[in-house]
């Protein structure tokens, strides 16, 4: 049970509601469609309200003259709203049953109200849709369902309410669910569920419905204490935006904010954007005493053990890990103000800490919410509308893709005359590639080809694989073991489960590179291939496995800069040319000797050995075993 302020009232004074997980979901729809009447009924049929609570709506509708007691009015607090029985602002309402605690937010329908939803929607692991049987799917049900994809929400449950309006037809229901599936084939959403309810009788709300005996699905509440809420925070990509500088004395200097994703430890290194400075964390320091480790949503100030200048705005990152640095991107737009949105007027974006002047460069197209087909040619967005943009700040950002990371991923837009928040944006991928490796590549592209971006990003595969995306780059020459501990690495990363690839010299110069010979020039085109073909594999989640005599460092250094920072692990094989010769795995020695080719890196032609690898194996004094342990160290 809670009181009016959402506190819960455990009157035995246990903790038997602490150590239960949280709900946060959101209810959505078209204006009158009984949003907070299924809210007010899961609170009174759940038992989540106070008798004077009860009394007082009841004293209420009554004294309205409504025949059933108006259970919105739990929610409707603001007199505009029972006065016109609406929901005009978010409302936040608490409860708990004995398996789950829930916040819920009670959005408003009217299309007007629709940057409200958003608010709403955006911290919501589950979004209820409210459908009135008696109406069907409107349009603004199909605006709030496209948000709620927008903003990733995991789980959506079509509520088709006023069931009781059409004598519980089960026939109406298939309609509906037909129509909504049809919808639902273009929005990016896995997990939906449909159920006919009547909020105001209580079908199937708290409890199974005998008016719908053709119904054998879950009722409502025993949905939402079930539904499996996968963790929402990105671990795995560590941010910290800095929000103040303490300076107290002169022997201590902190910088304080919550992490936004990805988790520290004192002794991890860490970059400093944007100036791209390294160094350590010595201290993650809180009121309540130091941390060993610091998670997402922790409000905590960090010290590092270098002298950098760092301020409010800019972002602490793990050294190998860092986001797109850009300052222009796109995004999906969601326009809340009367006054529509204008092209290259200068607005300010708020994007975690840091503020900065924008410009929306171009209006690429806006949503139709009612195909979701995309509308082109258009050159303003309005009141509620939606549209892809491509912006241009004034300092570059540090963010992600907010499918990858809604923290980082998302920003609002101000008007800077009114100070009033006129948009909501949701970040697409931007590119980690450097401005070098893209001009090489651009090089290098065939005439009359568009870049196609990843239909699904790589941090979205790393998430469902367990674990990040890799390139390890073996080189060396012909019989320093190269392949053997390449087989014997991807067996050991096979058998933990992980996804992996091999890419070896000779497999690729049997297929792909087949047409290629050793000179120079050829082996330059050899390795750009095979870069490319590992690019891709890598951008699919896999941990790839390169193994290439690969003599020239400014090939694999072309190849290193297809990758984000980082990620390209350059791996020395060596030992000496006696052992090599000795061990000749593929008679390329022998032939050598006999003058039958010429050329042969670790013969007649050099190796130039990594300037930079961040691993070096000699074989002449390392196992199999203790080769690949190496490297697995490196995971």
């Amino acid at each position: 049970m809670s009181d009016t302020n959402g506190q819960t009232k455990n009157p035995n004074n246990d903790n038997k509601y602490l150590d239960m997980d949280l709900l946060r979901f959101t209810t959505a729809g078209s204006v009158d469609d009984g949003k907070s009447t299924l809210i007010g009924r899961l609170f009174y049929d759940s038992k989540s309200i106070f008798e004077d609570q009860m009394e007082a709506i009841e004293k209420s509708s009554k004294s309205s003259g409504e025949e059933e007691v108006n259970l919105a009015l739990l929610t409707d607090g603001l007199k505009a709203e029972r006065e016109q029985k609406i929901t005009i602002d978010v409302a936040y309402r608490y409860f708990a049953t004995p398996k789950r605690k829930f916040i819920i937010a009670d959005t408003p329908g009217h299309t007007q109200y629709t940057r409200n939803m958003v608010t709403g929607a955006s911290t919501a692991d589950l979004a209820v849709i409210l459908v009135d049987a008696s109406k069907g799917l409107l349009t603004q049900s199909r605006r709030h369902a496209f948000i709620s994809s927008l903003l990733q929400i995991p789980h959506l449950v079509v509520a088709i309410n006023k069931m009781d309006l059409v004598d519980y037809d089960e026939k109406v229901f298939n309609e509906i669910v037909s129509e909504f599936r049809e919808f639902a084939k273009k929005l990016n959403v896995t997990d939906v569920t449909y159920i006919p309810i009547s909020a105001l009788k209580g079908d199937n709300v708290v409890t199974k419905s005998e008016n719908m005996p053709w119904y054998q699905g879950s009722a409502m509440l025993h949905h939402l204490e079930n539904v499996k809420v996968d963790a929402d925070d990105n671990i795995v990509d560590f941010r910290f935006p800095v929000q103040y500088v303490i300076r107290p004395n002169q022997n201590f200097r902190g910088f304080s904010g919550r992490v936004a994703s990805g988790h520290i430890r004192p002794g991890d290194e860490v970059t400093i954007l944007p100036s791209g400075l390294h160094s350590k964390v010595k201290e993650i320091v809180t009121r309540e005493g130091n941390l060993d480790i610091a998670y997402p949503g922790d409000s905590v100030t960090i010290t590092i053990e270098d002298e950098i200048d760092i301020s409010r705005g800019d972002m602490i990152v793990r050294k190998n890990n860092v986001p797109t640095v850009r300052n222009d991107f796109e995004a999906y737009l969601c326009w809340m103000n009367e006054k529509p949105m204008e092209l290259n007027k200068q607005y300010i974006l708020q994007h975690t800490t840091k503020t900065t002047q924008v410009f929306a460069e171009d209006l690429l197209y806006r949503m139709n919410v009612d195909t979701l087909n995309s509308e082109e040619g258009i050159s303003e967005l309005g009141l509620n509308e939606i549209g892809r943009v491509r912006f241009k700040t004034s300092q570059p950002l540090f963010f992600d893709a907010y499918q990858i990371n809604k923290k980082t991923g998302s920003f609002i837009i101000i008007d800077p005359a009114t100070n009033v928040t006129v948009g909501a944006g949701m970040m697409r991928a931007g590119s980690t590639v450097s401005e070098e490796s893209k001009s090489r590549m651009a090089r290098k592209k065939s005439p009359n080809v568009v870049w196609e971006p990843w239909n699904i990003q790589r941090k979205e595969r790393e998430k469902r694989n367990g674990h990040s995306s890799e390139i390890f780059w073996l080189t060396g020459i012909s019989g320093a073991g190269k392949s053997t501990i390449a087989k014997e690495l991807e067996r050991r990363l096979f058998d933990e489960g992980k996804q992996t690839v091999l890419l070896d010299g000779d497999q690729v110069r049997h297929g792909l590179n087949g047409d290629l010979g050793f000179s120079p020039t050829d082996r330059a085109e050899n390795i750009r291939r095979v870069g490319e073909v590992a690019r891709l594999f890598y951008e699919h989640g896999n941990i790839v496995i390169c193994t290439f005599v690969s003599p020239y460092n400014k090939d694999r250094e072309g190849v290193k800069e297809l990758f984000p920072e980082g990620a390209f692990k350059e791996v020395h094989i060596t030992c000496s040319p006696e052992t090599a010769q000795k061990r000749d795995p593929k008679g390329l020695y022998a032939k050598a000797k006999e003058g039958k080719i010429t050329g042969l890196t670790g013969y007649d032609a050099d190796h130039e050995a990594p300037e930079d690898p961040v691993l070096t194996i000699n074989t002449d004094e390392l196992s199999v075993d203790e080769a690949v342990n190496r490297i697995l160290e490196l995971l």
